[in-house]
């Protein structure tokens, strides 16, 4: 799978993991040149507090165009510090 935005691939595994609709990537799959810390967070119920990343393509900026759960709750481990993607982030094989 590949995560691109703005032509350029911003992560790339071959094993990801489905939740909900979304492609989790693997924390060393995404290339972190593109990627910056955002003072975003939202709460699920289920897998815990999500932080985001804005990610950065030749100057431009997707704000929090991806997120992760440092830490989740005991049912979503299997996703714990693993990056998904949205707003305007495609995402296919």
């Amino acid at each position: 799978m590949q995560a691109v935005w703005k032509g350029t691939v911003v992560a790339e595994s071959e094993e990801t993991v489905m939740v909900e609709g979304n492609h989790y990537f693997p924390p060393d799959a995404i290339k972190s040149e593109f990627f910056q810390e955002s003072s975003e967070h939202s709460v699920c119920p289920w897998k815990g507090t999500a932080s985001y990343y804005d990610i950065v393509v030749n100057g431009d900026v997707n704000r929090g165009g991806a997120w992760y759960y440092p830490s989740t709750s005991h049912t979503a481990k299997r996703i714990e510090g693993y990056v998904a993607f949205w707003r305007g982030v495609r995402v296919s094989p």
